[in-house]
């Protein structure tokens, strides 16, 4: 019951239902004034341009969020005044569906924020359908209603945003850190579950992709506005507590360990026990703090932490003493390597800790605003993109084209019919419609399950009551709710849209189960012709939309290799590049994850040599793992001077890269000469770690037992290095093979 309530709590506390809130009264304030001041006839047509107009307005800087809304204004009342001039003429009305369909989903091009422009539009040129105005004055009066409407949604925002400024800046760090949380607990399991590591791994890939979304929009929330408008005690502790959850995600994405390695060194599970628990504690101590964070409350104790962290060092001790020396040395320096990410991590929650609990000082961090300006991806918004997109080898451009024929059938399907509300059809397909077959499909099922649970209750409680009343407060409700679900649950949203919908109509029509009937029928109608159409119509197949993602992958995955030799030779004047580098490798990784969850959704039968594509995937993965645990090593160690063996490993792996890009784009490999002998290298290496290894021996029969800290820091350097560089290598020349493989079979 606790959960439930604590679950209740960060709900009504957190950005969704608060931008619900907003929009809810952005709708009904101009209908309850103006029914009061006895002119209710202008507000119908105002609400439609605050509800029109609200898609725009999405998380990101007060500049953008004006300029959203405007754009969006100006955009809505253009596709109604043409839909409403163009109504009395079929083959006109026909020609405007299919021009807006096709441009204004082709806006979608733009990214995020473009995508909530094509929505806004194409909203607007479906419930145009919905009016009722014949001569010119009342659609040009509707349309400029509709043009105050929105200009009255950016009001309400803007002062809502006044009234909480970092509402959305406190919702993505909390669940930044919630899905983090979630990452460390899989990546427990992933030490000792080997039986589920290739279910687990697939979950991992969906977490890493939903972390990076979230940090995409921190990166603007947080260093967009610090650049142009300064910094306040707020921002800097939310500053601190972004910087801390990247490099929490950076730790937990280079402690993705060799398996096959582990299950070698461990056959015996328990030694690996105090380090899966320590994770899960870590993990669902993030989870506290990011409830803690949207309810403003006290911060927890970590009495939970420290004996965690305890348990685990002392387990390296145990597995030494188990095993013994020097058989032990290869296991206990794993081990000693997995302690110190996990200690790492631990630091950067206990950093997190001190922030959120106002420790003196603890806010204090030091960006130069040149530098925080690199770490921004903004969207391109020249024509350029169009132009580059207007082809057949676009996914978009064929999806635009896909959608206006479904549009056009559905339109022309309900005139031939005389189906009632045509329009519920077309705004059916707007909402689920998607570029990608399997995730149409998914809303299509969300859509109709959500459906027919908001009208089987909505029937419920029109057999119960009859009272006007009551429908009112529950549309009012239902609406707040359904805003405030869109974009997280689609099912439930579903429900309350249809909830709302029905009351609505029941206060003009008091024949609600006739609208009920329809609304069922409608939704069923647009989702089979979405899906079909999806199916048929030039459909989009990631198997043979993957080979840009995997370049891009490979390239920034090479870049980011580069960027972490530059740091080992000098970690202070390179850390800013090694940085930026990981980053950009991260949101590869991440659009290359996507990708391949879209390939799990297509149908079996499209989902072309799948198991290729799954190596392919993790194999980018791991390598983006392995570089990052040389990077994390060097950036929290002293380290010795690089050597030029460990130069012409990582330039051996580049180029590797570098060929396996050149087969995918068809081009010849432009690759620097490698003079050393690579396996020669790799020897001399893998000595350096036994040299040390040898000396540690002779230290412990000449009685001197306790490791000191450059010893021990040395061997752990030596391991780390030789190992994962030696696996980097055989990671680029499978995955070189296994792009070969692709570019013959695709």
């Amino acid at each position: 019951m606790k959960e439930l309530l604590t679950s209740i709590e960060i709900f009504l506390k957190g950005s969704d239902f608060y931008r619900g809130i907003r929009l809810t009264f952005a709708v009904i304030t101009p209908l309850v004034v103006l029914n009061f001041l006895g002119y209710f006839e202008y507000a119908p047509a105002i609400a439609m341009g605050a509800f029109l107009n609200a898609p725009g307005d999405i998380p990101g800087s007060l500049k953008r969020k004006v300029n959203a809304i405007l754009i969006s204004t100006a955009l809505t009342m253009l596709i109604t005044a043409t839909i409403l001039f163009c109504k009395p003429y079929l083959l006109l009305v026909i020609v405007a569906l299919a021009v807006f369909s096709f441009f204004v989903s082709f806006i979608s091009v733009y990214g995020f924020r473009g995508s909530m422009f094509s929505f806004s539009g194409l909203l607007a040129m479906v419930l145009a359908f919905a009016v009722e105005k014949e001569t010119p004055v009342d659609i040009l009066s509707h349309v400029l209603l509709i043009g105050c409407g929105g200009l009255w949604y950016l009001l309400i925002s803007y002062l809502f945003r006044k009234l909480s400024p970092k509402k959305d800046e406190i919702q993505f760090l909390s669940d930044s850190m919630t899905l983090i949380g979630e990452y460390l607990i899989l990546r427990a399991r992933l030490l000792t579950k080997i039986s589920k590591r290739h279910e687990l791994i697939q979950k991992a890939f969906v977490l890493q992709s939903q972390i990076n979304e979230k940090h995409e929009t921190l990166r603007e929330l947080l260093l967009l506005e610090r650049k142009r408008s300064g910094r306040s005690h707020y921002d800097e502790k939310h500053l601190l507590i972004f910087i801390s959850s990247v490099n929490i995600f950076e730790l937990i994405e280079a402690k993705h360990l060799d398996y096959n390695e582990i299950d070698r060194l461990f056959s015996d599970r328990k030694h690996l026990k105090a380090f899966k628990d320590l994770n899960k504690v870590m993990g669902r101590h993030l989870m506290t703090l990011s409830e803690l964070l949207i309810q403003n409350d006290k911060i927890s104790d970590n009495d939970t932490l420290i004996p965690a962290l305890s348990k685990a060092k002392e387990a390296i001790s145990k597995y030494v003493e188990d095993i013994q020396l020097p058989k032990a040395r290869e296991g206990a320096l794993a081990l000693r390597n997995l302690y110190d990410y996990q200690e790492n991590i631990f630091d950067e929650i206990s950093a997190i800790r001190r922030v959120m609990a106002n420790v003196k000082d603890a806010s204090k961090v030091s960006l130069k605003r040149q530098n925080t300006s690199q770490f921004l991806t903004l969207q391109e918004y020249r024509l350029n993109v169009i132009i580059q997109n207007f082809s057949w080898n676009s996914t978009l451009f064929r999806h635009a084209l896909r959608f206006t024929v479904a549009i056009i059938f559905a339109f022309i399907l309900g005139t031939l019919l005389d189906i009632r509300n045509t329009y519920w059809i077309l705004l059916t397909i707007i909402v689920i419609m998607r570029p990608n077959y399997g995730l149409t499909k998914e809303r299509s099922k969300e859509r109709i399950i959500g459906t027919l649970i908001g009208a089987a209750i909505a029937i419920g409680i029109v057999l119960l009551t009859q009272n006007i009343i009551v429908y009112g407060v529950l549309a009012i409700i239902s609406l707040t709710l359904a805003f405030s679900l869109i974009q997280q649950n689609l099912r439930s949203a579903a429900a309350f849209i249809t909830i709302n919908i029905i009351f609505v109509y029941s206060l003009i029509n008091p024949d609600a189960f006739q609208v009920i009937q329809y609304r069922v029928i409608d939704t069923i109608i647009g989702a089979g012709i979405a899906v079909i159409a999806n199916y048929t119509l030039w459909p989009s197949w990631e198997a043979l939309n993957l080979k840009n993602v995997l370049v891009d992958a490979l390239h920034k995955n090479r870049t980011y290799l580069l960027a972490t030799q530059e740091l080992y030779y000098d970690k202070n004047k390179n850390e800013l590049n090694y940085k930026l580098a990981r980053k950009e490798a991260f949101l590869a990784i991440s659009n290359l994850n996507a990708a391949f969850q879209r390939l799990t959704q297509d149908p079996k039968s499209k989902q072309v040599e799948f198991q290729l594509i799954y190596d392919m995937v993790t194999l980018n993965q791991t390598m983006v793992s392995a570089i990052a645990s040389i990077g994390s090593f060097i950036i929290n160690h002293q380290t010795t001077p690089a050597s030029k063996e460990f130069d012409a490993i990582v330039r051996r792996i580049a180029n590797t890269l570098e060929a396996s890009c050149s087969i995918l784009k068809n081009v010849q490999a432009d690759c620097e000469t490698i003079t050393v002998d690579i396996e020669k290298a790799q020897e001399k290496l893998m000595e350096t770690y036994r040299s040390l290894s040898r000396m540690r021996d002779e230290n412990i029969q000449n009685g001197h037992t306790e490791i000191d800290t450059e010893t021990l820091h040395n061997l752990q350097e030596a391991y780390l290095i030789s190992n994962q560089l030696i696996w980097l290598k055989t990671l680029s020349e499978n995955l070189r093979k296994a792009t070969s493989k692709y570019q013959e079979v695709l």
